[in-house]
């Protein structure tokens, strides 16, 4: 409940953002605009989040013959989850890594890459396969659609803002502007963007955790999913930068399991997910908790 409150805020909050931005920008009528950019956006997000980023990402849904135990699982886990099965596809990247999409359970996507089944053993991937219907069970997949949008749109603000300083636009001193106006602007134009970021984070962060719970849960199998975070995290750590600038666009980053931009140090301070060690710690006393074990082999953090 607290963590959907919280979304809500921080949703409100990135609106608020993009609305002062358009008065700062035009006024009354740059605020009229910038709600209007508001809802299109929002609309846009709540119909077609799924097919542009199963689009961004080239992915290619999986028909059962094609890959039978991929969805077997998600049949299990969508069972355990009480909601319908979803899609589940393929995305050609050379990177281990998994997300969601979708706006709601009903049109629920799971995505996976080749080097992801290659790098976990079965119940590894059925943990990770269980976070992300977590995340669909948890309707993340339309929040965090929705949040990158507003701040997507905040940023590119932001640009135009630039420009339009260096050319010396907006309202003069004799139409009640001046340099209150122009400061004023230029701290969005440095500001904005930044708080954009941060709200974008906070919500995806505590929606990682929800998922992570969620996901250990329908699973049974908490120290798995800790086990698969391991493996993601480490394995990320040790991909050229070159070869995720090319296949992981920033914007979107938020929905893999794991942050895939490790090694840049401005991605990772605005990272959109919790330190994986907290994660880890997390899913073991989770499984303290609810299932009273620890696997022994397990690495202490």
């Amino acid at each position: 409940m607290w963590n959907t409150l919280k979304t809500a805020i921080l949703l409100g909050f990135l609106t608020g953002l993009l609305l002062l931005f358009g008065k700062l920008l035009g006024g009354n009528a740059g605020m009229v605009v910038a709600l209007f950019m508001a809802a299109v956006m929002n609309f846009a997000s709540w119909f077609f989040s799924d097919k542009i980023v199963l689009s961004m990402y080239g992915v290619r849904l999986l028909e059962p013959s094609e890959a039978p135990e991929l969805h077997a699982m998600a049949q299990k886990l969508a069972a355990k989850a009480e909601i319908p099965k979803p899609r589940v596809g393929i995305a050609p990247m050379d990177i281990p890594n998994a997300f969601a999409t979708g706006r709601n359970p009903e049109h629920g996507v799971v995505v996976v890459t080749p080097k992801i089944v290659e790098l976990l053993d079965r119940d590894e991937l059925e943990g990770v396969l269980a976070h992300e219907i977590a995340h669909i069970k948890n309707r993340d997949t339309l929040i965090q659609a929705v949040a990158a949008t507003i701040a997507g749109a905040i940023t590119m603000l932001a640009n135009m803002a630039q420009w339009f300083l260096i050319f010396g636009g907006g309202r003069n001193d004799e139409e009640g502007g001046g340099w209150a106006e122009t400061i004023s602007l230029l701290l969005m134009v440095i500001v904005a963007p930044i708080a954009a970021a941060i709200i974008q984070m906070a919500i995806s962060r505590a929606r990682e955790y929800k998922a992570d719970e969620t996901g250990a849960i329908i699973s049974g199998k908490p120290e798995a999913l800790a086990s698969a975070l391991k493996k993601l995290d480490d394995y990320a750590k040790r991909l050229p930068p070159e070869l995720v600038r090319r296949e992981v666009n920033p914007a979107t980053s938020h929905l893999f399991i794991v942050n895939p931009l490790k090694g840049d140090f401005l991605a990772e301070l605005f990272s959109t997910h919790p330190p994986t060690e907290k994660r880890i710690q997390r899913l073991l006393e989770l499984a303290r908790k609810l299932f009273g074990r620890i696997r022994q082999t397990f690495w202490r953090y």
